[in-house]
């Protein structure tokens, strides 16, 4: 199934005859909370997800956005609808960050179908409800290692054998800014790849064929093993969603780089070569 949906396939999906979960994961990095636009307007239907609270476990020495337990990731999940014999669709604001951290979290679970809304809220010219619903309980329970997950060492390694994303901004990855984690630079051997130019200026993610040329044009022609990460685990998971779309499957690492530079026995690069 492709990882992404557009918003008018969206539209006839939902007047089917069995309508896919509908989860509203709006979310900014270090932004006000944004519940309170979920209640005044979303999707009919839709649920919100806190991705700070419920898509990621509490910040410490695993990063910022460690995975979330699994057993209350589950509860959330079903809580809100969500079975694995139904599809699901997730959207935010537009970023597409935090949807694709939905996304891959699901995935990981196992969950067999589930979809980003491209392009986010912005692009859905359909009626919208405020308030909170309560829908009926869903029967998902995540079994974790669908889809491959990597560690600092796993991270390492794959920068030295096969091709490591880094998908946060350039400046970032050279090591010239860090407005957020401890340490500036990238981890040795990773290349740079920023999540934003997955996108276009409207904020849709490029055609399959257009991001299939630019990952290879960074070395992933299909014969290489591809990892991502980025700050803590939310824009990588937005890069293995680009990826997805472009055919090339990518192991996430969920702790980045703000596991990475808390701890000091760990190398950094700077400037803008791998290492």
């Amino acid at each position: 199934m492709n990882a992404i949906i557009s918003a008018s396939r969206l539209a006839r999906d939902l007047a089917g005859p069995t309508p896919p979960v509908l989860l509203d994961v709006r979310w900014q990095l270090g932004g006000p909370h944004l519940r309170s636009a979920y209640e005044e307007a979303h999707l009919p239907g839709a649920v919100f997800v806190d991705l700070d609270a419920e898509l990621a476990g509490p910040a410490g020495p695993a990063g910022r956005h460690p995975l979330p337990d699994v057993e209350e990731f589950g509860a959330v999940m079903r809580a809100a609808g969500v079975s694995a014999d139904r599809d699901v669709v997730v959207y935010d604001g537009g970023q597409g960050w935090a949807a694709a951290r939905a996304w891959w979290l699901l995935r990981w679970t196992g969950h067999p179908s589930v979809r980003v809304l491209d392009g986010g809220l912005g692009r859905w010219s359909g009626p919208l409800e405020s308030g909170t619903p309560t829908p009926r309980a869903g029967t998902f329970v995540p079994v974790p290692g669908a889809v491959e997950l990597l560690d600092a060492d796993g991270a390492a390694e794959l920068a030295r054998s096969g091709l490591l994303l880094d998908a946060r901004a350039g400046e970032r990855y050279r090591g010239e800014v860090e407005p957020v984690d401890p340490v500036a630079g990238h981890i040795p051997g990773a290349v740079s790849a920023p999540t934003t130019e997955n996108v276009t200026e409207k904020g849709d993610l490029r055609p399959a064929e257009e991001l299939a040329a630019r990952f290879a044009r960074l070395g992933a022609d299909g014969t290489t093993r591809v990892g991502v990460y980025c700050g803590s685990g939310v824009s990588g998971a937005h890069q293995v969603l680009a990826l997805a779309v472009a055919g090339v499957p990518a192991a996430l690492y969920v702790g980045s780089w703000s596991q990475w530079s808390a701890d000091p026995s760990r190398p950094v690069a700077k400037g803008p070569e791998p290492s």
